[in-house]
């Protein structure tokens, strides 16, 4: 069955495990004060949209984007459970993201993510999306723990 991704609460009740999973490996490797994730309630604000993909009905990944301005957004909150990585679906999700911002028009779409080794293969998903490295932006600051990048979606 191929998966599917819709948009939901990301105070869904069957989405605990995802969201517990994202927290864990947010905070595996990563300084307190360079984690710059959302929690639940949080992506539940005005102004995200957020996506569970699911396969036979189950939570198996999730992602997010936040209006930065009328034309800008910020990726947020982008997982896939490990025991069913290695699939493309880190991909798919992306591009679902990609492609759904873009249809809200938005015309560029940014993102934060860590500088651990436990992210090179999220830098490298981005990088094949055509996400090239960038300044922060949108209340970020530099940080050492912290790589951002950014694309146009025109």
């Amino acid at each position: 069955m191929i998966p599917t991704i819709a948009l939901e609460s990301p105070l869904g009740p069957d989405l605990a495990l995802l969201m517990q999973r994202h927290t864990a490996e947010m905070h595996a490797d990563t300084p307190p004060e360079s984690i710059h994730m959302m929690d639940a309630a949080q992506l539940a604000g005005p102004g995200i949209w957020f996506f569970v993909m699911r396969e036979e009905g189950e939570p198996i990944g999730m992602g997010a984007f936040k209006r930065i301005d009328a034309t800008h957004a910020e990726i947020k909150s982008m997982h896939v459970l490990a025991e069913v990585r290695g699939r493309g679906l880190s991909r798919r999700m992306l591009e679902h993201l990609v492609d759904a911002a873009r249809a809200e028009g938005f015309t560029r779409l940014s993102l934060e993510t860590g500088v651990q080794p436990t992210f090179v293969p999220a830098r490298a998903l981005y990088s094949n999306a055509g996400f090239t490295d960038c300044p922060p932006f949108e209340g970020y600051t530099d940080d050492p723990n912290s790589v951002f990048m950014t694309r146009s979606l025109v």
